[in-house]
């Protein structure tokens, strides 16, 4: 069901600044100013749709967006689906990684080793080959 939501919104020209409040009903703002009758600022409000204005306020309805009005864009993913023996991507991730400071490489070493052993488990040091940074 795609009902529109609205609120009475009452513009006081007789108050500083313009003064404006928002009610969730017709009803609400009757209540809240017994001076005002309900059924006049219906019949003005629903019948012609047209604002009940006063040199003291004006009163109109105006619906509440619940989405919104335009779509932004949508980000589309770029995906290339091959066969891990065809994706041939060995030059691409040496340039890749070719292309960062050796700190960063450092870094994604020590997060790729981080990832692949076990909570408690410690790395095998036998097989590692100790070298200097050069920047």
């Amino acid at each position: 069901m795609n009902q529109n939501r609205r609120v009475v919104v009452v513009s006081w020209k007789s108050k500083p600044y313009n003064t404006i409040e928002v009610f969730s009903s017709l009803k609400n703002f009757c209540i809240s100013y017994p001076k005002y009758n309900y059924n006049t600022l219906s019949n003005y409000l629903s019948k012609a749709k047209i604002p009940y204005e006063t040199d003291e306020l004006r009163v109109e309805r105006k619906d509440v967006f619940l989405q919104p009005k335009i779509q932004l864009r949508k980000i589309m993913p770029i995906v290339r689906k091959v066969a891990m023996k065809e994706a041939n991507d060995y030059a691409h991730d040496l340039n890749y990684w070719m292309g960062k400071t050796p700190a960063e490489r450092l870094s994604g070493l020590t997060l790729l080793v981080r990832q692949s052993i076990k909570k408690g488990q410690r790395l095998d040091k036998t097989h590692i080959v100790r070298r200097a940074l050069n920047s």
